[in-house]
């Protein structure tokens, strides 16, 4: 049983530990940052006045350091503020330069200060960092300890949405297949355990906040698409659009639509929790998993058929803002039966687009379609106007591929987890002539070895066909005339112009990543794994090639040299240390 010690801290105290990397985020269970900047403003303004705060629970864990479970937004608050991520009311920030160790991080190239207002007063530094908080700290606590506390303190929160407290303190094979996917559609995929400081990464940035988060909402399909409004995201109404799609989709039949219907799935003990939670054991999480993936892309390309409009736009009679996550999660299921059920592939992209055009005045989109009934009859009429655009299909494709959410996920991972992952532009020189940088090949493959040796659980990717400098987005732009797709901070740029450029088939230029990796010292089984998983997409015409890492048993080698990954660099193990570090992550 779990020992709750109390240890008030200091703010300076919690800055250290945030800048040894000791503070964690569980995303099995944690939200994104959501505050608002007035309510980071008014915690400062608490702090600086002494007024009494919310206690912080922490859970310590085993290989050291501490897990956040109740006060993320309150700590990383805290923390940004120190390092300059936003102002007080009054437009004032923290003096970086009367803080020692906040100072050396950002000479250390941690975090840029801003230079755009006032700093608070040499008096107001002392209160700020002097001021102890109440902090309760676990120890011993196990997984299962911590999930119930976790949810226990969320279900009496009033500030979470009806989605976020279904899922507080949830884990069963629904709740986790909904995170995981959910993560994997908005772009915000990362490993469960993150640092403190990296969650601007997976959070979302609103279109009128503005935090300088990462994931921009305006970006994220639901909202690009105008299936939901920007702060839907915040309050996890896609995940709520997911959970009622899975139920449909791997309960083998439709359930009503209804806050009551989707409370009780997650509700352990409940007859259909049950029926739920054995369905998914029986389809498999990863199966269901690529399958709506597969749906939701094969219904955007519908949308980027001939000239690209908004499934909104598509799908309304009339000029709409309003969110329509009942008709979009008729239409995945819809796709689903005929594409998957009915193991058919789309023929015609355009002509699906004219099918459902105005699709509203064809189904019954009112507030009283809600019943397992009424939703059948509506799946079935859009499975109607799909059905003279399929032809009968195999689906290997919906397996052996990545789709548009994968690819878009790991563009993001790699901004934050350097080691498992890498992107590059293509093998052309941008110089006029266009030659062959025969050198790339020799990277990527030296890169593929590093990754498979970051240890046995662990796998990567690499993605040619992506380039992070403007200054080579613009040469690539000045020079193939392509417009690049921005995910993230990278602008996918596509290898399709590096095949046209080359006055060869994409299948041409394919072969040669092939053969080069074939032909590679890649040592055995690794070589066969990567090749066995390595594919080309499409992606919006752009083309890309994605080299899949499978996690090794083994140490992997180049002819007779271990590679390994510092940060985003590929290095070759160049002494016994080295060696012996990598040795040790498969010998254990």
């Amino acid at each position: 049983m779990a020992e709750l010690d109390s240890q008030p801290k200091s703010i300076q105290s919690l800055y250290g530990w945030y800048n040894e990397g000791k503070l964690t985020v569980n995303r099995r269970y944690q939200r994104k940052l959501v505050w608002t900047l007035e309510e980071k403003q008014r915690l400062v303004e608490s702090i600086l006045k002494r007024y009494p705060v919310p206690a912080v629970l922490l859970a310590e864990r085993p290989e050291g350091g501490y897990e956040i479970i109740d006060g993320l937004q309150r700590l990383y608050t805290l923390m940004s503020f120190i390092e300059t991520g936003f102002n007080t009311l009054d437009g004032r920030r923290f003096d970086v330069a009367a803080f020692p160790t906040a100072n050396d991080r950002a000479n250390g190239g941690g975090f840029a200060i801003s230079e755009t207002s006032d700093t608070i007063a040499p008096r107001e530094v002392s209160t700020f960092l002097d001021y102890t908080l109440a902090v309760s700290v676990m120890r011993g606590a196990t997984e299962d300890e911590i999930d119930d506390v976790f949810g226990r303190i969320n279900t009496y929160g009033h500030q979470l949405s009806d989605q976020e407290r279904r899922q507080a303190g949830v884990q069963d094979a629904l709740s986790e297949t909904v995170r995981t996917l959910g993560c994997s559609l908005r772009g915000d995929e990362s490993s469960d355990m993150l640092d403190l400081s990296a969650m601007p990464s997976i959070s979302i940035d609103l279109p009128k906040t503005k935090h300088g988060y990462q994931v921009r909402a305006d970006e994220v399909f639901w909202v690009a698409e105008g299936i939901l409004r920007s702060t839907d995201l915040r309050d996890s109404m896609d995940e709520q659009c997911i959970a009622d799609i899975l139920a449909c989709v791997a309960g083998g039949k439709l359930i009503p639509r209804s806050k009551e219907a989707l409370d009780a799935v997650y509700q352990s003990g409940d007859p259909e929790n049950a029926r739920l939670t054995a369905a998914l054991e029986t389809y498999g999480t990863d199966a269901i998993s690529d399958e709506i993936k597969y749906c939701i892309d094969e219904i955007l390309k519908v949308t980027h058929a001939g000239t690209h409009k908004k499934l909104r736009s598509i799908v309304f009679s009339k000029k709409t803002n309003n969110a329509f996550a009942a008709l979009f999660a008729t239409i995945v299921i819809a796709f689903h039966e005929v594409l998957i059920g009915g193991k058919n592939k789309i023929s015609n992209y355009a002509g699906v687009k004219t099918a459902i055009t105005k699709l509203d005045g064809r189904i019954d989109t009112g507030r009283g379609s809600t019943s397992p009934e009424e939703r059948r009859k509506n799946v079935d009429a859009v499975k109607g106007l799909l059905s003279s655009h399929v032809v009968t299909s195999s689906l290997k494709e919906v397996y052996s591929n990545h789709s548009v959410t994968d690819i878009d996920s790991t563009i993001r991972r790699s901004e934050i987890e350097h080691s498992s992952y890498e992107l590059k532009q293509g093998i052309l020189r941008l110089s006029n002539d266009r030659s062959i940088d025969e050198n790339v090949f020799d990277k990527v493959i030296h890169t593929i070895c590093a990754i498979a040796n970051n240890g046995p659980q662990i796998d990567g990717t690499v993605i040619i066909g992506v380039a992070d400098k403007a200054a080579d987005v613009r040469r690539i732009i000045e020079l193939d005339a392509v417009t690049p797709r921005l995910v993230g901070k990278r602008s996918v740029v596509g290898v399709r112009r590096e095949a046209t450029a080359l006055n060869e088939s994409t299948e041409i230029y394919f072969a040669r990543w092939k053969s080069a990796i074939k032909n590679s010292e890649l040592s055995s089984p690794l070589r066969e794994d990567v090749l066995s998983k390595l594919s080309y997409h499409d992606y919006f015409g752009l083309g890309i090639i994605v080299v899949s890492v499978p996690k090794q048993t083994e140490v992997s080698y180049v002819g007779a040299d271990i590679y390994i990954r510092s940060g985003d660099d590929t290095e070759i193990a160049a002494d016994g240390k080295a060696i012996a570090s990598v040795l040790k992550r498969f010998h254990r």
